[in-house]
């Protein structure tokens, strides 16, 4: 075993000047009396108190800020000056006690070696000495979060709050540490990392996401330039529990256990993309709090303290969970009051249909409950009935269960759309489990950022979700959703199958039924404007979402359901339909042609077909391969609906033409709330004529409230929203099926309800409301063009530049800085250009004259950038880089 040794004795000073971005007026000496050293020792320490006394502040509480190692307070440098700056405005002023622990930093070099216990110790000592008596905060960070999670745990009736930044306080037994700690750890390598050169500090530094500037690189390689000083380094990496029988392990335990019983609020911040702390540790966490905040910065490390701006978002975040630190002289400690955001369950309205209520209800039918047209395996078409389904989904769950799924543990399903996902998705709800799904359309980096996001327990996969789990090393215990040889199971680390799980189930009892308000899903967006989020369903919002469905589109027992878009195919056993998954590659919606609706309408009678818009368009355009007698089920469709992305009415007219009786529909929603408004192709063809900008999606469905959270001159909507007619702003609504949140995104759930008073969603839409309440989209908020005339919404330049005879599809973007943004429109033509340039003359004139706004330039294109999921949504965030680019000189290249 690796053991820190002890090094020459060397005094403390505070920090120099001149370090970038540090006030070195914070720096103060702090002494205590330290056992191992055998008398006093002397601590660096930035302390915002002396600052907030000169502004004639009385601090509202104390944040004690804990470094980790190699770095020092320097990492909390820009807290202490926010902190100053905020209580200068007026806001609360926190203040900022960040020490330097006993032999790093500047803080003295004891000659001592120390272990974990000594190090809470430490900063225990090193509070009374400063008479930080509460209310209390406490931050740590890398193994500075341990020491300050073990200080919180001592200091029950002091702390009002604890915020850790990447960190872990439980490495399980049997799981190895983490690489670049098994490496620092490996004797011949330990000395000559850690002290004789600065190897592992540059590593460190080496973590940090964008590079650091070498202004600040020097900043923290500042205490540590010679071998005597970087002793605390070797030391700490000496003092890290890698085994059982490490001697600071049965304190990390004990700190471990004693976080389960701190009840106070607690902030978690994350940089996913960390090779030493990553997501299994934040999971750990947060099941020993499971009330606490977390918000993951995709893209963000190790140093995420310098990767995010994490500064005021923790000051705002104390701001609001925090409620008050005012108490009388002689209050008892332990009364702090605080306050914990807990979201309220929301109230009963009658009895209650949990989502597989009909496949209990209809567990004796032999009528068909699902076919798919192309199984994984074995003849096609396959058929299921209600009672081999309600079997199965029975089975299934009592199997998972004996397996060790228990209610809460999250299941990531990583199968296509059909009997296997179905089963496995009903299983899991009925059991409690959280489902997540994340269909293959992200791609793999997607996918793979999901997954790791969402930390499931369990995965279940067919065979090309189980390797990408593999290869990508996705976390959770593995299932295969049909038995494979030994070899593959051996290869791939399956346990069990759904088979198996099956069997094990049969005659065992089911646990309890999950409540109504207990979390059901995490279904994650398309990615189409950033990183895909996890967006999180209790069972209430699935129940209401089905409700919805069945009673706007008069869908009954026995109604005969074409899913084309995974999201209806699962829900079809909840509405009682007979659903039918048509032969396609779920993850590129084009891929389904007209003679696949076709058979799948046949295969059960379809009165409802649902489409993805991308697969709209396929299916008009293989319409003509359609054999004859095919059309005879189409004929008898009664509703089309389409929903993801705007569809033109050229289009859905087509798709008329396949299907003449059917109403066709194209509802508005998000993953976040499936189906808030909706319009039909009469509608929609009435309107053709009207003035207003953007494509109408109709009016607010039963129970849906819309409201319009008008554009200031900067593109930024307001924090407050209104029914007000006509008026341009971010699209916001609320229903009972609406999402409970998003998934370790508390700073994106708090901005989607910023301002807003109730159970609201800010869409990232933008529109306006019309005169007879229909809701007219006109653009993404993100994509809005800040001229120097104001703000520019890019959906209506668009639809008037497909007026122009050579213009099939056209995408509007901005160049150029906010405030005075350019407008750029970029086009596919008929015929399709065979590669991009500047339009011509007569094209660039007539699309000037057509698009009613300012045109800066007109680019041609073969095929604009869309989305990965629908494949229709363009990419306006890439079309705007891509243009600003070329039309600065810049290759031309496809966007």
């Amino acid at each position: 075993m690796i053991t820190g040794r002890g090094g020459s004795r060397l005094a403390a000073s505070r920090a120099p000047s001149g370090l970038a971005g540090l006030d070195r007026a914070f720096s103060r000496l702090v002494t205590t009396d330290d056992p191992l050293a055998g008398g006093p020792v002397s601590w660096q320490v930035l302390d915002t108190g002396p600052a907030l006394a000169e502004l004639g502040v009385e601090p509202v509480g104390t944040i004690v800020a804990v470094h980790g190692n190699p770095t020092w307070s320097y990492l909390w440098r820009r807290l202490a000056s926010a902190s100053v700056e905020r209580a200068a405005d007026g806001l609360p002023a926190w203040r900022v006690v960040a020490p330097d622990q006993l032999e790093m930093g500047y803080s003295e070099r004891s000659g001592a070696p120390r272990r974990l216990p000594d190090r809470v110790r430490d900063v225990g000592a090193l509070s009374d000495a400063l008479d930080i008596a509460g209310p209390v905060v406490a931050l740590g960070h890398d193994w500075g979060g341990v020491v300050a999670m073990g200080w919180a745990v001592d200091h029950p009736d002091e702390l009002v709050a604890l915020t850790l930044l990447n960190t872990a306080v439980h490495q399980p037994d049997g799981v190895p540490i983490p690489a670049p700690l098994r490496l620092a750890l490996t004797p011949g390598v330990f000395d000559t990392a850690t002290t004789l050169t600065p190897a592992f500090l540059e590593t460190t530094l080496s973590l940090a996401h964008p590079s650091l500037p070498r202004e600040v690189r020097e900043g923290y390689r500042a205490p540590y330039r010679t071998r005597a000083r970087r002793d605390g380094i070797g030391g700490f990496v000496a003092d890290i529990p890698a085994t059982a029988e490490h001697s600071s392990r049965p304190e990390l335990d004990r700190i471990a256990n004693g976080l389960r019983s701190l009840r106070v609020p607690a902030l978690l911040l994350w940089g996913p993309e960390d090779p030493i702390f990553s997501d299994r540790y934040l999971d750990d966490l947060i099941d020993r709090m499971p009330h606490a905040d977390v918000h993951r910065f995709e893209g963000a490390g190790h140093l995420i303290a310098e990767d995010a701006d994490y500064a005021p978002i923790l000051l705002d975040w104390l701001d609001d969970a925090v409620a008050s630190t005012d108490r009388p002289a002689d209050a008892d400690a332990g009364a702090v009051p605080v306050s914990v955001r807990v979201p309220a369950a929301e109230a009963d309205s009658g009895e209650r249909r949990p989502l597989w209520h009909t496949l209990d209800r209809l567990a004796t039918s032999r009528e068909p409950a699902l076919v798919e047209l192309a199984p994984p395996s074995g003849p096609a078409p396959r058929t299921i009935t209600w009672s081999a389904l309600a079997r199965r989904v029975t089975e299934l769950a009592a199997g998972l269960t004996s397996f060790g799924v228990t209610a809460g543990d999250r299941v990531s399903l990583l199968v296509p759309p059909g009997a296997d996902l179905t089963a496995a998705l009903y299983a899991c709800l009925r059991i409690g489990a959280i489902a997540v799904v994340a269909d293959a359309g992200l791609g793999a980096a997607g996918l793979t950022r999901a997954v790791r996001g969402a930390q499931p327990d369990f995965v279940i996969g067919a065979r090309k979700g189980l390797a990408a789990a593999r290869m990508l090393g996705w976390p959770g215990r593995r299932i295969s959703s049909t038995r494979l040889p030994v070899e593959q199971r051996l290869a791939l680390g399956v346990e069990t199958s759904l088979p198996e799980l099956a069997r094990r189930g049969r005659g065992r009892a089911l646990p309890p039924v999950p409540a109504a308000d207990d979390v059901a899903a995490i279904l994650f967006t398309s990615g189409s404007t950033g990183p895909a989020k996890g967006v999180v369903y209790t069972h209430r919002q699935l129940e209401a979402l089905r409700d919805l469905l069945a009673d706007r589109f008069a869908v009954t027992d026995g109604t005969g359901l074409v899913a084309g878009f995974a999201p209806f195919a699962l829900l079809g056993p909840a509405l009682g339909a007979r659903t039918a998954t048509p032969d396609m590659d779920v993850s590129a919606p084009r891929t389904l042609t007209a003679s696949g609706v076709a058979a799948a309408v046949d295969a059960v009678g379809a009165e409802i077909v649902f489409l993805s818009p991308a697969a709209i368009a396929n299916v008009v355009a293989t319409a003509s391969d359609l054999a004859p007698g095919s059309r005879t089920g189409l004929s008898r469709v009664r509703l089309a609906l389409s929903a993801g992305a705007p569809v033109s009415a050229a289009l859905l007219g087509d798709l008329q033409q396949l299907m003449p009786a059917a109403s066709l529909h194209t509802p508005y929603g998000m993953t976040e709330g499936l189906l808030m408004t909706d319009i039909t192709l009469d509608e929609i063809r009435v309107l053709a004529a009207a003035s207003d900008e953007g494509v109408c999606v109709g009016r607010p469905a039963p129970g849906v409230s819309v409201r319009i959270a008008p554009l200031g001159s900067a593109g930024r909507a307001a924090d407050e929203a209104a029914d007000t007619v006509s008026l341009t702003g971010e699209i916001v609504v609320s229903a009972p099926h609406l999402k409970r949140g998003y998934d370790r995104l508390h700073l994106t759930d708090a901005d989607a309800a910023r301002g807003l008073e109730g159970r609201w969603h800010r869409t990232g839409d933008v529109g306006h409301l019309d005169s007879d309440g229909r809701l007219w989209v006109e653009g993404r908020l993100p994509h809005v063009i800040v001229t120097a005339g104001g703000p520019v919404t890019p959906v209506g330049p668009e639809q008037r530049t497909e007026t122009v005879g050579a213009v099939r599809r056209a995408g509007v973007a901005g160049i150029g800085p906010v405030g005075t943004q350019q407008i750029v429109a970029v086009v596919e033509t008929t015929p399709a250009a065979r590669r991009p340039s500047l339009a011509g003359e007569q094209l660039a004139a007539a699309v000037r004259e057509a698009a009613g706004v300012p045109v800066a330039a007109v680019l041609v294109v073969p095929r604009l950038p869309t989305d990965i999921r629908h494949n229709s949504k363009i990419d306006r965030t890439r079309l705007s880089r891509w243009a600003q680019d070329v039309l600065a000189g810049g290759r031309m290249r496809t966007p």
